[in-house]
């Protein structure tokens, strides 16, 4: 009874605080040119700096503002930024952007992964609640692990509303909720001050569990927020490629790849990472699985130069590179990177091998992907087999209408 009057008063006074400062018909008005409204009409949720024709007002960074067409007709509403992306439409109808319109955002992609099977799955406890673009919420990441939700706004507006989000996350999964993490220090511009910070409860220490594999999780000092969950059934799948098989996992992180293929009986597991900090995690991980005795052991050490010299022989290889390109300005050199890496990779695995290999670069989708990895393998002369083509996990769903939240790629090649 405490908690649920305690709750109900945290609701109603975030509710003050911004109810008052987002109705629609009071906000700065942004007009498109003339032909450069179809991608909203189409619910694309980003408006380009080169489509504005006028601006009425003065919008500072984060601020809700208004899209018209060069007709004055609605096209949606969402945060101003001082960017290319102009604008993130976070609803394409005309609205009060009060407590009860984020509870209901946040609500529907509970309900999405609910009716997905990914919420209260006895296989694994980890999973992304909110996924950007995908859920409506441009600009806006949780995950929440094993209880621990870890914010990470992308945007200044979003980061504005972060209590807001805080108080719905409470509201939703009551006590389930054990803490609150904002981690987004790094993701927002530099002249924006924020730290990362627990804004409800804190804790020492999580350990999340995924189809009976074990993690401790960093999201304090790990990479992105803790853990990549994205790629929990490309993980799952490696289990039927890896038995009696010496296996080299790269870009490790903490060790996700690993633990799994040693789990599934490898004869001999190691990890790359150029990171001692992610060395460390997957030596931590080893010890949290029980998994010491094992024929496995950690390089600090370049993915490129590891493959180039060592004289280890693999029948099975990871390549999980970080993005290589997060503008199109500089996707060539992505291109050329992956290419490299990949030709090393297939030239040095056993015959009859299996190379996992992925992008995460938003800019270089499947088609462009396939054909660097492709055009390795003719460099190579070694002949190649696509087994599977891989994406992202359901809990990063690709939004229909925003082809770029299909940032995962991954092909899974027989080598002979």
């Amino acid at each position: 009874m405490f908690f649920c009057a305690s709750l109900y008063k945290s609701i109603h006074n975030i509710k003050k605080q911004i109810l008052p400062l987002q109705k629609f018909g009071k906000m700065v008005k942004i007009i498109l040119k003339s032909g450069k409204d179809e991608a909203a009409r189409r619910f694309h949720p980003w408006i380009f700096s080169g489509a504005v024709k006028k601006i009425y007002g003065t919008p500072a960074e984060g601020d809700m503002v208004e899209v018209f067409d060069n007709k004055d007709n609605f096209l949606g509403s969402g945060h101003y930024q001082d960017g290319s992306i102009a604008v993130r439409i976070v609803s394409f109808e005309q609205t009060n952007f009060d407590y009860n319109f984020w509870l209901k955002k946040i609500q529907d992609a509970y309900t999405y992964r609910q009716n997905c099977g990914i919420i209260n799955n006895q296989d694994f406890n980890v999973y992304r609640l909110i996924h950007a673009e995908s859920d409506g919420l441009p600009g806006l990441i949780v995950d929440f692990y094993n209880g621990h939700a870890v914010i990470q706004a992308h945007s200044i507006g979003m980061h504005r509303q972060i209590q807001v989000f805080s108080q719905a996350l409470k509201e939703i999964y009551g006590e389930e909720l054990k803490s609150v993490y904002d981690k987004s220090n790094d993701t927002l511009p530099r002249f924006y001050e924020t730290q990362n910070s627990f804004i409800y409860q804190r804790i020492d220490k999580c350990i999340v569990s995924e189809y009976g594999h074990h993690f401790n999780i960093d999201f304090i000092e790990g990479q992105k927020t803790g853990f990549f969950i994205d790629q929990r059934e490309n993980r799952r799948l490696l289990n039927h490629y890896v038995k009696g098989k010496n296996v080299l996992n790269t870009f490790c992180y903490s060790g996700g790849f690993s633990i799994y293929a040693l789990k599934a009986g490898a004869a001999l597991v190691h990890s790359v990472d150029s990171s001692k900090k992610a060395i460390q995690l997957t030596e931590d991980n080893i010890l949290l699985n029980e998994m010491q005795g094992l024929n496995h052991k950690s390089f600090v050490s370049d993915t490129l130069d590891f493959i180039k010299n060592t004289e280890e022989k693999y029948d099975v290889i990871i390549l999980d590179p970080p993005a290589y390109a997060k503008h199109r300005e500089v996707k060539h050199n992505a291109v050329q990177g992956y290419k490299r890496l990949n030709a090393e990779a297939i030239e040095k695995i056993n015959s009859g091998g299996i190379l996992f290999t992925f992008s995460c670069s938003q800019v270089v989708d499947m088609n462009l992907f396939k054909s660097t990895v492709i055009a390795a393998a003719i460099k190579t002369g070694r002949k190649t087999r696509i087994i599977h083509q891989l994406t992202q996990a359901p809990d990063h769903p690709v939004n229909a209408f925003h082809p770029e939240s299909e940032y995962l790629k991954g092909l899974v090649l027989y080598i002979e």
